[in-house]
């Protein structure tokens, strides 16, 4: 049969035909936009990815050592990628089983537990796992992440084997940690809200915590099973040891990013770049106008300021004096972008440009109006206000592409240990910014971020926290969010001024600001992903 002929009847076939003008993958013609993931690459009947099974990651190790850290990071990662994950939390399962205000038994942690307490334990365990199955099997889930401190080589022996019955590859993840400076600060981290230590100093309270822990789980086998898949990872990420990875395309992966990944304090801020000279379009590749290095220049003195009062503050409060994190400022390849980081590196910065933090491309639509857009796309307007966060105008990326496109970014600022300053476009800043803070595709297109303002992600154990630091001093001509992102009409449902992450838009319009030249104290931003894991206060498991 001639070829041509072959590729036209398959073009045309029920099962090729595309709803859209795009033609590249398969991800922009799925109809449950809703539950795509922001960079999933395609889609499946089962709902599995990367012709993978399904996986238990099954965490090992003493707490304080970071665990539930790696396990939030974890499963944002992979819910990120489109990779059905949840995470199952002993200790959630202990406290439901108890009850509200109940205490387990004395000796509940030990190995040689009383019969009683080996009843309590097995019915805790028992429910979590069928849990785990239920999802597994009946919930199309795959990946599994077990919390919980799995103490014995006999215990994980068998657990394995479990699984094994049950269809389930696993994978234990060691978070191994002997050096006493990083336990004391995740036991501060995490800790010092519980109500037995109220009032208490942060360090006396980490040291009787981890002097509990010892107490409480007096046996503990670090991982050394020859047979086992696992990956120990020592000092939150210092050095890794693997052993057996080798059974799929996804377990590579999740090992990919721990070796990216570590659980040491470190801060995130999102800046947009100042305004270029004439119009800030795509191709032109315009530097500052005078106004953006003026910009450029009070939001490096406001930055510089905040994080010396931060300084200050942590001192206080530990007692002694805190050192300044380092801080590395990444831009993208364009100019307006590296001329707003000159201040810093004038003060001896490191700046690094990455060329994948460009901003997203609007193809044919750069410098049409929205009035011309309807009237030369009529059709593809019409997709657009169905999904904008998906749909690619001709010749144009989509937030879907430059979410792909920005992974590698994602896992570079996974793998920094200092503070990170990050100047880019807004479409660029709401991508990173939905996976630190874990919103959904929908939301992605209506995050705006308002020159005037600085927004700091600071890393916790269970969920990400963050603030908006005001600017002051600026024209509030140009702090307010783009209207029009990349110069496309954006639906009206996604126009509106309330944020679907609260204080992510600016508090006031320019128009009603009384004093925009007096700085105002720092706003918490409100993360709404608390679905992810529950309250884990005074958790020891």
């Amino acid at each position: 049969m001639d070829t041509l002929l072959t590729a036209e009847i398959a073009a045309n076939a029920p099962r090729y035909r595309r709803k859209s003008s795009t033609f590249i993958d398969g991800i922009h013609d799925v109809t449950d936009q809703d539950n795509m993931a922001p960079a999933q690459l395609y889609s499946t009947m089962s709902g599995r990815l990367f012709h993978s099974g399904r996986i238990a990651i099954v965490m090992v190790g003493l707490p304080a050592r970071g665990k539930t850290h790696i396990c939030v990071s974890m499963a944002r990662y992979l819910q990120w990628l489109g990779v059905k994950t949840r995470i199952f939390h002993l200790g959630d399962y202990r406290r439901a089983t108890v009850g509200e205000g109940g205490h387990v038994p004395q000796d509940y942690f030990y190995p040689n537990a009383s019969p009683a307490s080996t009843m309590l334990r097995q019915k805790i365990l028992k429910k979590c796992r069928e849990d785990i199955y239920a999802w597994l099997n009946h919930e199309n889930g795959q990946v599994a992440i077990y919390d919980a401190v799995n103490p014995t080589a006999a215990g994980r022996r068998a657990l394995a084997k479990e699984f094994a019955k049950h269809d389930v590859q696993t994978l234990f993840l060691e978070s191994y940690v002997d050096d006493e400076e990083i336990l004391k600060e995740n036991a501060r981290n995490v800790k010092i809200h519980s109500p037995d230590f109220d009032g208490m100093d942060p360090d006396e309270a980490a040291e009787r915590y981890l002097k509990r822990i010892e107490t409480k789980i007096p046996i503990f086998e670090t991982m050394q099973e020859e047979e086992l898949n696992y990956v120990k990872m020592i000092n939150a990420g210092q050095a890794f040891f693997y052993n057996n990875v080798s059974f799929n395309y996804l377990s590579h992966r999740i090992v990919f990013y721990l070796t990216n990944l570590h659980i040491k304090a470190r801060t995130t801020f999102f800046v947009r770049a100042g305004p270029a000279e004439g119009e800030e379009s795509y191709k032109s590749d315009a530097p500052l106008s005078e106004e953006g290095r003026s910009y450029a220049q009070k939001m490096t003195e406001t930055l510089l300021r905040h994080r010396e009062q931060e300084r200050k503050t942590n001192s206080e409060q530990a007692g002694h004096e805190v050192p300044l994190r380092p801080l590395a400022v990444w831009t993208s390849t364009r100019l307006r972008t590296i001329q707003t980081a000159e201040p810093l590196k004038e003060q001896g910065y490191n700046v690094r440009q990455r060329s994948q933090m460009s901003q997203i491309n609007p193809g044919v639509c750069e410098k049409l109006s929205e009035m011309a857009i309807r009237r030369l796309y009529p059709e593809e307007v019409e997709k657009h206000e169905l999904d904008p966060y998906h749909h690619r105008y001709p010749r144009a990326e989509s937030y879907h592409d430059l979410a792909v496109r920005l992974e590698p970014i994602i896992l570079e600022l996974e793998r920094e240990q200092n503070d990170v300053l990050i100047i880019a476009h807004e479409s660029v800043l709401r991508v990173l910014y939905s996976y630190l803070m874990h919103c959904r595709p929908m939301e992605i297109p209506k995050l705006k971020f308002p020159r005037d303002e600085i927004i700091e992600i600071i890393p916790a154990a269970y969920q990400n926290e963050a603030k908006r630091i005001h600017i002051p001093g600026l024209d509030p001509q140009f702090t307010p969010g783009s209207p029009e992102d990349i110069r496309i009409p954006v639906p009206s449902i996604y126009s509106s001024n309330l944020p679907p992450i609260d204080g992510i838009s600016s508090p006031v319009e320019p128009s009603s600001m009384d004093n925009v030249l007096t700085t105002r104290p720092p706003e918490k931003v409100v993360n709404n992903a608390k679905e992810m894991v529950a309250d884990k206060v005074a958790d020891l498991d």
